[in-house]
C-alpha cells in the first residue's frame, strides 16, 4: 500500500537529512484536501524542530526525497507545512487489478489475542425491546463486527436482567388483574403480553398514592405505602428466599418474554455468543460484597444496608445492599464482570450501555479496582445517546414506547410502498418481494440509527430514513444493485472481472480516480472505527462511496464505453466498489439486493 511506503520513506529521510530516528507507524498521513492537488498529505510541522529549518524548506527536502525513492509518486507540491504527493495513475491501476475480486478487502487475519467481551442488548424481562434497545443492539453487533475486522477475537454477550423490582412489577399485576392470560390464549407475543402488565401496575400504582394522598397522607409517603408496591417488595424478598410460589411464576412468565425476545432478536439479525442471567450472577455479587466487608474495603450502616465510600475518589457513597439484604444492580454487575473475565480470561470488558449509566461505571470499574481487580482498569462503557422521535422522549411504565417488532412492521410497509411506487419489481415472485421488503426496511432502519455519532442523541424519522435518495441506507443498497446489474450485463457482453488484466497505461480521470481513492481508503476507516468504537464512520464512508461512484456513473459510460481496455477497467471498478460497498454495509448488520 502507498500509505505504508511513503511512511517508511518518510522514516527513512528524517534520518538520512536530519540524523533523526522516528518510527513509521507513529507518522500520520492524511488524504489531500480537495481544494489543493495531490492525493496524500504530509503534515510537517512536527519535524521542523528536529530539522531546525523552516517548515516550507523541510518539506521540500522531504518531498523530493521520496519522489527520488518512490517509483509511484508522480509530482508533489508544499502548502507552508504540508507536503502533498501525487500518485500515479500506474500506482492507482495496479490497486485495482490487484485487489479487485478481493472479497476481504479492508479487513485484518485475526491475531489470535485475548477475546475482548462486549456486552450489549441487556433487556429486563418486563417489557417488550423498544427503539431505544433497536440502538443497543446495533450498536453492540456493528461494534463487534468492526473488531473483527480488525482482527480482534471478539465474544458477544448478553446479560438479561430478568429478577428485581421491577420484574415483579409485572409478575404482581399479572397475578391481580390476568385472569390467567397467557400467550396463546391472548394471541400477544410473550414480551408484549408481560408489558402490559408493567403498565398496568403504574396506572394501579398511581391511582393508589392520589387514594392516600386524598386521604391527608404525604405523596412521599403514599409512594412507599401504596399497597401494590409493598406486595411487589415483599414478592422480591420471597423470591431471593426461594420462594417456590414466586419462583414458579417468574420462571412461567420470563420463558414468554425469553420466546418474544428471539423473534425480534432473528428479525434485526442479532445473536450472542454467550447470554448471562442476573438471577444467576447477583449470588456472586452478593458473595464479593460480603469479602470486601471483611477486608474493610465496604461498611454496614445501622439499617443493615452495605456501602462503598467513593468520596476520596470524587464520587459519592454507593448502595451495594439494601437493608433487606437483596441486591442492586451494582451487586450483580460486580458477579457479571468477575464472571466473564473467568469464562473468557478476557481483560477487555466493553458495555454498551446509554449514557444516563455514565456514572453507574465509573463506580463499577472503581469498585472492582478496590476488590483487587487488576484487570477492572480496562472495563471500558462505550456509551450512547438517547433516541427521540418527533413526538418527544419514550417512558416504558407510561406506555409510550415505540416497540421493536411494531417499528420493524412500519418500515416494512413503509419499504414495500415505496417500492411499488417506482414499480421495478414486477418480475420477481412474492417470496423475492417479501425478501427485498424486508431487506430493505431492515436497512433503513439499521443505517439511519448507526450513521450518528454513538454519543448523540438522535432523532428518529421513519419516512426519511426509507428515502432512496441522500444519506439512506436504501441509496446505499440501490447503488450496489444498480452495480449488479451492470456486472451481469458486462458478462454477457464478454467481460468477466475475474479474468480481466487492467492495461496499466490507461489515463485516468478525475471520477475515476475518485471512487478508486475512496476504496483504498478503506482499511483506514475500518481501523479509525475500531479504535473509536464508532460505526458511523463506516456509515459515512460507505456513503460517500456511493455517492463518488453514483457521480463517476452519471458522467463516464461503462458498458458502452467504445474503447475495450477502458471499458473492462470501469467494469472492473464498478465490481471492486460492489465489493466494498458489501462489506461496509455488512460490518453495519446490513444486507444488499442483487435486484431492486
Amino acid at each position: 500500500m502507498i500509505n505504508q511506503l511513503i511512511k517508511q520513506a518518510v522514516s527513512e529521510s528524517l534520518k538520512t537529512l536530519y540524523g533523526v530516528e522516528i518510527a513509521s507507524d507513529s507518522i500520520e498521513l492524511q488524504p489531500t484536501k480537495k481544494e489543493f492537488q495531490g492525493d496524500i498529505t504530509l503534515v510537517v510541522f512536527p519535524f521542523v524542530k528536529m530539522a531546525k529549518k523552516k517548515p516550507e524548506d523541510c518539506a521540500e527536502e522531504i518531498g523530493q526525497a521520496l519522489k527520488d525513492s518512490i517509483q509511484w509518486i508522480e509530482s508533489y507540491n508544499v502548502i507552508k507545512g504540508f507536503l502533498n504527493f501525487s500518485v500515479s495513475d500506474n500506482y492507482w491501476l495496479k490497486f485495482l487489478n490487484d485487489n479487485k475480486c478481493n472479497e476481504n478487502f479492508g479487513l485484518t487475519a485475526p491475531k489470535n489475542e485475548k477475546p475482548i467481551v462486549i456486552e450489549y442488548s441487556s433487556p429486563n424481562t418486563n417489557k417488550p425491546l423498544h427503539l431505544g434497545h433497536i440502538r443497543n443492539n446495533l450498536l453492540g453487533w456493528s461494534v463487534s463486527q468492526i473488531l473483527k475486522a480488525n482482527g480482534e477475537n471478539v465474544k458477544m454477550v448478553n446479560l438479561v436482567n430478568d429478577r428485581g423490582i421491577h420484574i415483579c412489577k409485572s409478575m404482581r399485576a399479572w397475578q391481580l388483574f390476568a385472569n390467567g392470560e397467557n400467550p396463546q390464549t391472548s394471541n400477544e407475543k410473550g414480551d408484549h403480553l408481560v408489558g402490559k402488565y408493567y403498565v398496568l401496575f403504574d396506572k394501579e400504582y398511581k391511582k393508589q398514592i392520589a387514594q392516600l394522598v386524598e386521604s391527608g397522607v404525604e405523596e412521599e409517603t403514599a409512594k412507599k405505602d401504596a399497597p401494590i408496591m409493598k406486595e411487589a417488595s415483599d414478592m422480591l424478598v420471597k423470591w431471593e428466599q426461594g420462594d417456590k410460589e414466586v419462583r414458579d411464576l417468574w420462571q412461567m412468565m420470563n420463558e414468554w418474554v425469553y420466546q418474544g425476545f428471539n423473534q425480534t432478536y432473528d428479525r434485526l439479525g442479532i445473536s450472542f455468543d454467550k447470554i448471562y442471567y442476573e438471577s444467576d450472577t447477583y449470588k456472586l455479587g452478593k458473595s464479593l460484597v460480603e469479602k470486601g466487608l471483611n477486608d474493610g474495603v465496604f461498611y454496614r450502616r445501622e439499617d443493615g444496608s452495605v456501602w462503598a465510600d467513593l468520596t476520596k475518589d470524587g464520587l459519592d457513597e454507593k448502595l451495594l445492599l439494601r437493608k433487606d439484604g437483596t441486591s442492586v444492580y451494582m451487586t450483580q454487575d460486580l458477579g457479571t464482570a468477575t464472571l466473564r473475565h473467568e469464562d473468557f480470561n478476557s481483560d477487555k470488558l466493553i458495555y454498551v450501555v446509554g449514557n444516563e449509566q455514565i456514572y453507574h461505571f465509573q463506580v463499577l470499574k472503581l469498585v472492582m479496582q478496590k476488590l483487587g481487580f487488576a484487570w477492572a482498569k480496562d472495563i471500558y462503557h462505550l456509551s450512547y445517546g438517547m433516541v427521540e422521535l418527533p413526538n418527544g422522549k419514550m417512558k416504558s411504565r407510561e406506555g409510550t414506547v415505540v416497540d421493536a417488532d411494531d417499528l420493524m412492521k412500519q418500515m416494512y410497509d413503509e419499504a414495500k410502498n415505496i417500492s411499488e411506487q417506482h414499480g421495478k419489481n414486477q418480475d420477481m415472485t412474492q417470496q423475492e418481494l417479501d425478501k427485498l421488503y424486508n431487506t430493505l426496511a431492515l436497512g433503513a432502519l439499521k443505517y439511519f440509527i448507526l450513521k450518528v455519532d454513538p454519543t448523540k442523541t438522535m432523532l428518529f424519522n421513519p419516512e426519511e430514513s426509507i428515502d432512496f435518495n441522500g444519506n439512506t441506507g436504501p441509496f446505499i443498497q440501490y447503488t450496489y444493485a444498480r452495480i449488479c446489474s451492470i456486472v451481469r450485463k458486462a458478462k454477457e457482453e464478454g467481460v468477466f472481472v475475474e479474468n480481466t488484466e487492467i492495461d496499466a497505461n490507461i489515463v485516468l480521470n478525475d471520477k475515476e480516480k475518485e471512487v478508486i481513492k475512496n476504496i483504498y481508503a478503506f482499511s483506514d476507516v475500518i481501523k479509525e472505527a475500531g479504535k473509536n468504537y464508532s460505526p458511523s464512520l463506516i456509515a459515512n464512508y460507505v456513503y460517500n462511496l456511493a455517492k463518488s461512484f453514483n457521480g463517476f456513473y452519471q458522467e463516464c459510460s461503462i458498458l458502452k464505453e467504445e474503447n475495450q481496455e477502458i471499458k473492462q477497467m470501469r467494469v472492473c471498478l464498478a465490481y471492486m466498489t460492489s465489493q466494498v460497498i458489501k462489506v461496509a454495509m455488512n460490518l453495519l448488520g446490513i444486507e444488499v439486493p442483487n435486484r431492486m
